[in-house]
């Protein structure tokens, strides 16, 4: 646990280091749960994004693109549900004065049982090699089946609670299981209360006629009304997908954990209607795509799992949580929901619009069914941050940190370096830089030996360094040397171009799904 978190603790300064990630407003002290991505930052975080955008948008002839306004009539949220049950169980522990969600306590112990659980499978596997059978391993030991079975008790225990409304409960399980603040230790805790999460604002020129308004608390309903309106501008056919990428509000229990749960955050979502009758079918195809997609990126298939919901939102019928081995912990990266008919339903009932679409097949109208995918933005941003940033033992005993950034992500593809600031070196960097930043994002760099520039780069993720020395001049040759092996080559300055593209095009890492 100790050494998670200084894994975490290295993660979050070394974002401030190296221009990733600032506290906002940080010369006032900050704001609570707010944070500004750097000059680095916001180039990785693009280039996630893009990559998102890539593979669900422009490699599907049947997805396209939508960006919605973060103001919406506040009435889609009544009928969305938000105004009534977007909420999250509040508790506070009375000596310590921290508020926790009362939930996330429960989930947190319920992991720490599975911890236990999966540190007996690995013993045993160990212990038996290939003779070990898993399944039968998991099905028959004592230890294992005790921990599984008592997660899943209370699990389901505390999702039948908050399906019933009942908090009382939800305590009663907080102090059978003896939970203590993660801060104090102290186990005296208030009782359990519903907190509603939007944040409210004002339309208008004055007081007294303004509107109230909400921040939007998720960026789906945005494509829920425009549904009718880009199904029959772009003559859409079932089954389609509306996808989008945007900011999304939340007044946030427990904002903590850096970037992973914040107030002001991005998501990526992309909406999927389809035939009634047809949207299991459907589930398990983005539960399987999505999953192909982080894999892509080679961070590690034993990093993801997937963790089905016990308790199902008023909207859904099934849901499941792609979860990733952040620095604390398997949590929640990317949601798939089985959203049934209710979101377009209640916005017929209280917009008195029909919002139905017409199966020229069947030759009827009907409500589609929508299968979602949604993850976060900034989670993803913190998943491959996270698990790309090494320290690196190396052969002569030293070491170095470096970020593993997948190349097709990393915020600047090349730096070029004159071996020094003379006798026509930097010139030609120049040039060499000129050229390849018409395809690349790539950075300059003369300060310093070439050996702490080397180091500087591998600390920022660049995949290449470009060295121009005196024997450039000489045969228009450079040495390119590559972050992740530290193998350096000689090439011709001409070929620099296939070399990069080749290591950092999308198509090369999505063709991998």
């Amino acid at each position: 646990m100790a050494k998670q978190e200084d894994l975490f603790k290295n993660v979050v300064s070394h974002a401030k280091e190296y221009g990733f990630i600032f506290p906002s407003s940080e010369i006032y002290d900050g704001l609570s749960a707010v944070y500004d991505y750097a000059q680095n930052g916001v180039e990785l975080k693009k280039n996630i994004r893009e990559y998102w955008w890539k593979s669900m948008v422009q490699m599907h002839e049947n997805i396209v693109g939508l960006d919605a306004a973060i103001l919406m009539h506040p009435t889609t949220w009544k009928a969305s549900g938000h105004v009534d049950a977007f909420n999250d169980p509040l508790i506070d522990n009375k000596d310590s004065k921290k508020r926790y969600r009362a939930d996330v306590l429960i989930e947190d112990y319920a992991e720490k049982l599975n911890i236990k659980a999966q540190k007996e499978i690995e013993k045993a596997k160990s212990r038996f090699g290939d003779a070990f059978n898993e399944q039968e391993f998991i099905t028959t030991n004592p230890r294992v089946v005790e921990y599984l079975s008592k997660k899943n008790e209370i699990l389901a225990r505390m999702a039948k609670s908050l399906d019933a409304g009942d908090l009382d409960d939800v305590k009663l399980l907080i102090e059978e299981l003896e939970l203590a603040c993660p801060d104090s230790g102290s186990r005296n805790w208030t009782e359990v209360r519903q907190f509603n999460l939007m944040f409210g604002t004002k339309l208008g020129a004055s007081a007294d006629t303004a509107m109230d308004l909400y921040l939007r608390p998720e960026t789906a309903q945005g494509i829920f009304v425009n549904f009718l309106n880009v199904q029959k501008t772009g003559r859409m056919k079932i089954p389609f997908g509306i996808a989008q990428t945007g900011k999304a509000f939340r007044n946030e229990i427990v904002a903590r954990q850096f970037i992973f749960r914040m107030r002001e955050f991005e998501q990526m979502e992309m909406q999927f209607f389809v035939k009634p009758g047809e949207e299991m079918k459907w589930y398990h195809y983005w539960k399987e795509t999505r999953l192909k997609w982080h894999n892509s990126l080679g961070l590690g298939a034993e990093n993801y799992r997937f963790h089905d919901h016990e308790k199902l939102a008023h909207y859904a019928n099934a849901a499941a949580d792609i979860e990733f081995n952040f620095p604390f912990g398997f949590k929640e990266l990317e949601g798939i929901h089985s959203r049934t008919d209710f979101d377009l339903k209640a916005h017929e009932q209280f917009s008195g619009k029909k919002l139905q679409y017409f199966d020229t097949e069947e030759n009827k109208n009907y409500v589609p069914y929508v299968v979602e995918t949604s993850v976060g933005l900034d989670r993803m941003f913190l998943a491959v941050f996270s698990k790309s940033l090494q320290e690196e033992t190396l052969e002569d005993g030293s070491t170095r940190t470096v970020l593993r950034l997948p190349s097709v992500l990393a915020p600047t593809k090349a730096a070029v370096l004159p071996l020094v600031k003379k006798d026509g070196l930097p010139e030609i960097a120049k040039e060499i830089m000129e050229e390849l930043k018409w395809d690349f994002n790539v950075a300059y760099d003369e300060k310093d030996a070439v050996g702490r520039r080397y180091r500087r780069q591998d600390a920022l993720g660049t995949p290449f360094c470009i060295t121009v020395d005196h024997q450039t001049v000489e045969d228009k040759t450079v040495t390119i040397r590559h972050r992740d092996t530290m193998l350096q080559e000689r090439v011709a300055i001409t070929d620099l171009k296939n070399i990069i593209e080749k290591e950092v095009s999308v198509r090369n890492w999505l063709m991998k799904m």
